[in-house]
């Protein structure tokens, strides 16, 4: 998978990187992943870019940390063979000012937060959910857990167990 990286609102940093590591920890969980057919983009940008995407797209008129716009269905995905021409897996947009926030509240360091939104975003992507079911969402924080520990970064859901 190969990731369209933009930033826009973002402190300095090496926040492609990152994105390239936390995409690659993704795939190692998220073998669907592992197509060189497939890209996203990724935009690091504002909460006034997220605020307005989520307001125009799910009718939501706030900012949030992630936005997620899947263009493949899951059984797609998994149907996607190696060959054949790009294939675009979908959208991501990450919030500064709330991934900022968020990551002071949970006392970590902004790009281990940003990381995991990134492998919380392409599970998405993958068509992997959490609004579902409990079962659904064990599910999804696991391949999280799993691909976060390959960045070396600890389970951000640990103070719930």
């Amino acid at each position: 998978m190969e990731l369209d990286i933009e930033i826009d609102g973002w402190p300095e940093g090496d926040w492609p990187a990152l994105a390239e590591r936390a995409g690659a920890a993704t795939a190692a969980v998220e073998p669907t992943l592992i197509n060189e057919r497939l890209t996203a983009s990724l935009l690091f940008t504002t909460d006034e870019e997220v605020h307005a995407l989520n307001k125009q797209w799910r009718h939501k008129d706030k900012p949030t940390n992630v936005l997620s716009f899947p263009m493949l269905e899951r059984d797609d995905l998994l149907d996607l063979s190696a060959d054949g021409p790009p294939e675009m897996l979908g959208d991501l947009a990450l919030a500064y000012e709330t991934c900022a926030s968020e990551a002071c509240d949970k006392n970590v360091s902004l790009s281990d937060h940003a990381a995991h939104l990134i492998v919380h975003g392409l599970l998405h992507l993958a068509g992997h959910d959490h609004v579902d079911s409990d079962a659904q969402a064990e599910a999804m924080e696991a391949l999280e857990i799993a691909a976060l520990a390959k960045l070396g970064i600890a389970d951000p859901y640990g103070d719930r167990n």
